[in-house]
């Protein structure tokens, strides 16, 4: 094998290492968030076992977090406001950067 190609599967697995990184940090995420909204809505122990299932799926409907703050935007309405969402939005992610980071 060349240097070439031994270059190229190292940069390939950091690729795919930092893709499977993020995905767990974003999963982590959304159920951080499902637990916070489902807390906010008052919901029972299985339902918020449900609900949190429901947000992480929302998240693979589209590329980025603008689906999973319209499905909250959209459980929250009258509780709480966007930039409460957006604000909490980013409080999760960095919890679940750290704890990704620490495990």
């Amino acid at each position: 094998m060349s240097t070439f190609d031994e270059r190229k599967d190292a940069f390939e697995n950091k690729f795919a290492h930092e893709q499977n990184v993020t995905f767990k940090i974003e999963a982590l995420r959304n159920k951080l968030l499902g637990a916070w909204a489902a807390e906010v809505k008052g919901l029972d122990e299985d339902k918020t076992a449900e609900y949190i299932r429901e947000v992480v799926k929302s998240d693979f409907q589209e590329a980025g977090d603008e689906d999973v703050f319209r499905k909250l935007k959209a459980d929250l309405e009258g509780s709480v406001d966007e930039q409460t969402i957006r604000t909490k939005m980013s409080e999760c992610l960095q919890t679940a950067k750290d704890r990704v980071s620490n495990s």
